[in-house]
């Protein structure tokens, strides 16, 4: 059996391994010229089923009307002459409800815990180095924070996620590196702490699973852009290119992000996808100076700081309606204000390499996993924020469904037909 797997981001590139696994041909087709270029180049760089939460949540409505005033929201919303934005955004605010929330945050960190056991099975067979660490600090800054939390915290207790709740002093005592920016006056009413939560080199990563994947008989075909699916007799039948070549197959496993939802779109497949952008930087820390032990997460502004040697990423803002690579000064004021607050005379702000990229949302937070509805078409986008976290899990649930065997986990809220169903 022949299968085509469109995009190598780090979700395509675990589909593809687990494909071969099942003892499958797999071409995995991608625009750029290597794996893990686009939105899985520069993530944040955490795999952290423990802090997985859906965008949908009831505060992020809010936010996003903060965000039309207030010059360092977490969300901001531009002027799209786009129906599919507005109608995707319609979708969103419609699930941005407490009932909701709850339910795809469910359905989330149920695919997290799969694919953390899933991450955790590769590193170990393979014996995979790709600067991983372990450990997740959540960061609340006031009171109103620690409100706001406590929906995130009865999800935990209920899933039976490991957390500890942590005072301001605790914070620091855990995490050394903030004992100066508390000092001086950076606010903080405490933290949750999720110490089974990852953090890693997404892209190093990625390299070296394909590179498993070659050995196993993946062929990659890099620099070729998918124009079209072809199709026949109501079944997908492979990918053109724009060069003008076909490519058959005896499937096709749709993991190229935001553009999912465009190719299959002619294919009668209706995905409510939208490409999100957000931003990251990568900071020198300045000689003589220690950063983070672990990922620490600044909940207001939903902006992390992620440890890699002596460089951090740093990553947060998102934008609606926005899929342009323009770096917008608003945003990386955002990111910069919060790596010094939480850091400060610590990073050599000189030295940063700006990052923007687009994340392929879903209006209430889940991916969309497994069979589309055409015959043999198959999807495995809109991992949003969370594609590092999810990418494991995911595609060893998309390739045991072509295979034709029976996922490990439940995939309810997780299929593509949870948007034509009536609720």
């Amino acid at each position: 059996m022949h299968v085509i797997v469109v995009g190598a981001g780090i979700v395509g590139v675990c589909t593809a391994y687990f494909l071969s696994q099942e003892g499958m041909r797999v071409t995995v087709i991608d625009r750029r010229s290597g794996v893990a270029q686009e939105a899985s180049f520069g993530n944040a760089g955490f795999v952290a089923p423990g802090y997985t939460s859906p965008w949908s949540a009831p505060g992020l409505r809010a936010s996003l009307l903060t965000g039309l005033f207030k010059p360092e929201a977490p969300v901001l919303l531009r002027p799209s002459l786009d129906p599919a934005v507005w109608r995707w955004v319609r979708q969103w605010l419609g699930q941005c409800r407490a009932d909701r929330s709850l339910a795809h945050h469910e359905i989330m960190q149920r695919l997290a815990r799969y694919s953390g056991d899933q991450l955790r099975g590769l590193r170990e067979t393979h014996t995979l180095e790709y600067e991983q660490r372990t450990g997740l600090l959540q960061l609340l800054r006031s009171d109103r924070d620690v409100a706001a939390s406590l929906h995130t915290r009865r999800v935990l207790e209920a899933t039976g996620v490991v957390h500890t709740v942590l005072s301001r002093d605790e914070t620091a005592q855990l995490e050394p590196s903030l004992a100066r920016a508390i000092e001086i006056g950076t606010p903080l009413a405490g933290a949750i702490h999720f110490p089974n939560d990852e953090s890693g080199n997404c892209p190093l990563f990625a390299r070296q699973l394909s590179n498993l994947a070659e050995e196993a008989g993946v062929t990659f075909l890099f620099n070729a852009t998918v124009r079209q699916l072809t199709a026949q007799a109501g079944a997908v039948q492979g990918v053109r290119l724009t060069e003008g070549r076909t490519l058959s197959a005896d499937a096709v496993v749709m993991c190229a992000g935001a553009d999912s939802a465009r190719l299959m779109r002619p294919m009668g497949v209706r995905l409510p996808v939208l490409g999100i952008k957000t931003y990251s930087a990568n900071v020198a820390l300045r000689p003589d100076t220690i950063g983070p032990r672990q990922t620490v997460m600044d909940e207001a502004y939903k902006t992390s700081i992620t440890p890699f040697g002596q460089r951090l990423r740093i990553a947060g803002t998102a934008e609606i309606g926005s899929r342009d690579a323009t770096l917008r000064n608003k945003a990386l004021r955002t990111l910069s204000r919060v790596g010094m607050d939480w850091l400060p005379g610590r990073l050599d702000m000189s030295r940063t390499a700006w990052w923007s990229g687009v994340r392929p949302m879903t209006p209430d937070g889940p991916p969309v996993l497994g069979p589309t509805g055409m015959p043999r078409l198959f999807i495995n986008s809109g991992h949003g924020s969370q594609g590092w976290t999810f990418a494991a899990g995911a595609g060893r649930i998309v390739a045991d469904l072509v295979a034709g065997k029976a996922p490990a986990i439940d995939l309810t809220g997780l299929d593509i037909g949870r948007y034509t169903r009536k609720n």
